[in-house]
This record gives structure tokens, C-alpha cells and sequence, in this order.
């Protein structure tokens, strides 16, 4: 009877656990929803359109007016080093396909031209596992970067964030007021070569590009009597040297892509934050001074000695420099 009862026994478990097996394996093929949260800061402060900071080399008097970035091809790093792509929310207003728009500006203070709504996350799926880094690309990839923002889906139909179909949008926008107050306003436009100008009215577009308007960039205004604020600060990054064939408007190339490819190694997403440091993308920069004949700031031209500095500290070569590691980017 022992024996009956043992063989009657043993098909029971062995069929519970045939039923256990599946539900284990389907949990852990599941998807889990990522947040990948981000930060703007400058330096150890937070990011703020209502402060001023003291940024460059020459510890320039400056405040924010806007701070926004289009990221794409987001992916987690697992224990094996490989890339898991993040299935990105199609939320119909920050995410499309696979680029996420960053927007840290809020309306405030001197960012009166901008949205009160912000956005600092980066949200989708990949498969349940553990995860130790982030990779990114600060860009649009070039598929979806040279279409017509006035007809593309939200977050590409930001035409503040957009040249033309040639140059297509702008990866990075940061711009600044310049609060440090001259008392000889020749003799600054001597020293930088020429006068300094809006880089959003003629003679300050993007290179071969029509100029878009945009608010937030006025030139130079006069502060008391033959005192003068300097003018404002413009760091605009997208492609340049665009090709196009025929009567195409879309280009098939672009000789500077101006993309980085963001790789942080140590990233824990259920606790760390991607810091986004705007006092490290000017660190290089005397934003006092101007290159020769060129907007202030940098507008990506292969030929501004002003975007030197910022597209290294970004990761992005530029003219015969290989990419160095970025300095603006970094977990916390």
C-alpha cells in the first residue's frame, strides 16, 4: 500500500511543478517599465532660469533663458556589457519613436519665453533583469532629423528647436544672458573682430541655413549712459554640412553629424540621476570673448573657434580634434 500510495504521489508534484516552471520563466522575460531620470545642474547647484551663474573662464555674470536636448537611442547596459534598447512610451508629447526630448527651462525668471511645463525623465521598457550602465546619443538620429518640424509629431515640432530640412533640429539648446556689464562696448567688438550679433538674425545663422526666428537673443542693450550689457550667449548643436542632391530637400550626408554617443558605465536607474552640467559645457570658453566674424556662443560652424571647447566637453570631434571624453554628462 506504501508503494501505491508513493506512485500516486509523485505525478501530483511533478505536474505542480511543470505548472510553476512557465509562470517563473514568463516573470522573468516580463518587461519592466524605466524611468530614467535626468538633471540639470551647474556645477554642484541645480539648474535654475531664475539664478544667475558665474560660468567660463573668465567667471562670466550669466542667467539662463533656455536649456532643452533631444536625446535617442537610449539602452540599459546589463552585467554581460551589452546594450538592452529602451522601448521608449509613445506619449504623444515628450517621446516619439526613439528620441525623448529633455526640457529643464520653466518659464521663470529669465526664461519668460519658454513653456511652464519641464520634462526631466526618459521612460520606458526593456526586459526584467539587472542593469549596471546607460548608453545614450545626445541627437536626433538622421532618419527623423531632416523632416519638417512644422509637420512632425510632438516632440519634433519645436520650430525654436529646428533650422531647416538641410540642417534639421537642434540637439542642444542653451542660451544665455550675459549679465557682466561693459564700459567700452568698441573696444570689446574690436577685440572679437567684429560686431557681436544675434545668432538668429542675419549674418548669425546657422552655416548656410536662412535663419529661424527665435526669441530670447536680443544683442547688446545699454545699461547706464556709455555702460553696456554684453551681448547674449547662444550654444545651438546639430549637423552641419548637410548634402543634398538634385531637388531633394532632405540631405543623403552630413560631413559633421555633431552627435555624441553617451556611455555611462556605473548607472544603477532605479537610484541614480543623469546629470546634465552646464557649467561643464562652457568650461573651456572665455564667454567675454568672441571668435572672429562669428555669432557669440557656438552655432556649430566647423570654422568657430568658440565651439572648440564646448563640442569637446561634449564628446563630439570637431575639426581635426578626435571626440575626447565628455565632461557633461555624469551619474549621480
Amino acid at each position: 500500500m506504501m508503494f501505491l500510495k508513493s506512485m500516486q504521489t509523485a505525478p501530483v508534484l511533478t505536474l505542480a511543478a511543470l505548472a510553476v516552471t512557465p509562470a517563473i520563466s514568463l516573470a522573468q522575460s516580463s518587461p519592466q517599465t524605466v524611468s530614467i531620470q535626468f538633471a540639470a545642474k551647474v556645477g554642484e547647484r541645480p539648474f535654475s532660469c531664475s539664478e544667475s551663474y558665474l560660468l567660463g573662464t573668465a567667471n562670466t555674470q550669466v542667467m539662463p533663458t533656455d536649456f532643452r536636448l533631444y536625446v535617442s537611442e537610449v539602452a540599459l547596459i546589463d552585467a554581460d556589457g551589452n546594450a538592452v534598447p529602451l522601448e521608449l512610451e509613445q506619449d504623444g508629447q515628450w517621446q516619439y519613436q526613439n528620441v525623448a526630448l529633455l526640457d529643464f527651462e520653466d518659464r521663470t525668471g529669465a526664461c519668460a519665453n519658454g513653456t511652464v511645463e519641464t520634462r526631466n525623465q526618459v521612460v520606458g521598457t526593456v526586459p526584467a533583469g539587472g542593469y549596471q550602465g546607460l548608453r545614450f546619443t545626445l541627437g536626433v538620429p538622421f532618419d527623423l532629423n531632416h523632416e519638417d518640424a512644422t509637420l512632425a509629431p510632438s516632440p519634433l515640432n519645436l520650430t525654436s528647436l529646428w533650422w531647416n530640412w538641410r540642417g534639421g533640429y537642434k540637439f542642444l539648446r542653451v542660451d544665455l544672458e550675459n549679465h557682466t556689464v561693459i564700459s567700452d562696448r568698441s573696444s570689446l567688438e574690436a577685440k572679437n573682430g567684429a560686431t557681436s550679433h544675434s545668432a538668429d538674425k542675419p549674418g548669425g545663422e546657422h552655416p548656410g541655413h536662412p535663419s529661424q526666428p527665435d526669441p530670447g537673443h536680443g544683442d547688446g542693450h545699454s545699461v547706464h549712459g556709455d555702460q553696456t550689457a554684453a551681448p547674449g550667449i547662444a550654444i545651438h548643436i546639430g549637423s552641419t554640412g548637410c548634402q543634398i542632391e538634385g531637388d531633394r530637400q532632405q540631405p543623403t550626408v552630413c560631413s559633421s553629424p555633431n552627435r555624441s554617443d553617451i556611455v555611462l558605465d556605473s548607472f544603477d536607474p532605479s537610484q541614480d540621476v543623469v546629470v546634465v552640467d552646464l557649467a561643464a559645457l562652457v568650461a573651456d570658453n572665455n564667454l567675454m570673448e568672441t571668435a572672429p566674424n562669428t555669432p557669440t556662443g557656438c552655432m556649430s560652424s566647423p570654422d568657430d573657434g568658440d565651439c572648440v571647447g564646448i563640442m569637446g566637453n561634449l564628446g563630439i570631434p570637431f575639426g581635426e580634434a578626435s571626440a575626447p571624453e565628455q565632461t557633461v554628462f555624469r551619474a549621480e
